[in-house]
């Protein structure tokens, strides 16, 4: 029998990258899957690599109230209840202090911090007890410039996390964190990049993580995995999937 036969989860910001690994590793296993994406082109090709009848994908924007209300009675329609929630949407843009402005840095908070939020409240009902969530946040001890909107919307999810773990606790709801580093992804997790930029972005990445590369989707989708189905004693924690970078490593490393 698969191993995650009977599941059913939910992932937001599913059509691509991080989330689309942890889709198909679900899909591998069994699961049924409601995912989640914005831009039409990634919901479109993200159907064609996910034809599994137990993958439903749909078009959500996490910015948008209206939107997640009607993914939640989109999930209640498809999945009926929901073994494990995987927040995971999320936008990046590179700005410095002087080039931030209040359209950009409310963009990065209506989507990765209200949107978060919100789509657990909504969510929240249709989680089954003893469930599991599991938000994408960063691994933000190690900071470059230029992404400080970013990375303050990050910390907001991780500040809120460890009280909706301790909210869910008479469900016996676990809710954790997953904090990447350098993951090679098609945009490397930063909108607008152009492909140089990219490519040094995934240099920096090899340079300064103390493994000396960059993480794989497929290891993401992994650990996220584990907090969702395998740490079943672990609630509260944010694990980090960054190669060390994060964790005193860096000045061993060289």
């Amino acid at each position: 029998m698969s191993r995650f036969a009977g599941k059913k989860a939910v992932v937001t910001g599913g059509t691509h990258g991080m989330g689309l690994a942890i889709v198909k590793a679900l899909l591998e296993g069994g699961a049924e899957v409601v995912l989640t994406g914005r831009n039409e082109k990634k919901i479109e090709e993200a159907r064609t690599e996910v034809k599994s009848g137990e993958a439903h994908v749909v078009r959500s924007d996490a910015a948008s109230m209206a939107d997640i209300k009607a993914l939640a009675d989109f999930v209640q329609e498809k999945l009926g209840r929901v073994d494990w929630l995987f927040v995971n949407h999320g936008i990046a843009e590179v700005q410095s202090l002087e080039e931030v402005t209040e359209e950009s840095w409310d963009r990065h908070f209506n989507v990765n911090t209200k949107g978060a939020f919100f789509t657990v409240q909504s969510l929240s009902p249709l989680i089954n007890e003893g469930g599991s969530i599991v938000f994408t946040t960063v691994a933000n001890d190690l900071i470059y410039p230029g992404i400080s909107a970013y990375s303050a919307s990050k910390d907001a999810v991780r500040a809120f996390a460890h009280v909706l773990a301790a909210e869910f606790l008479p469900r016996r709801i676990r809710v954790n964190s997953l904090a990447p580093g350098f993951i090679k992804t098609p945009t490397m997790g930063v909108a607008g990049l152009t492909d140089e930029e990219r490519r040094e972005f995934e240099k920096q990445g090899d340079e300064t993580t103390p493994l000396r590369r960059n993480g794989t989707v497929e290891e993401v989708a992994a650990a996220a995995l584990f907090l969702a189905a395998d740490a079943t004693f672990t609630t509260n924690v944010e694990f980090p999937v960054d190669g060390g970078f994060a964790q005193g490593l860096l000045s061993a490393a060289h």
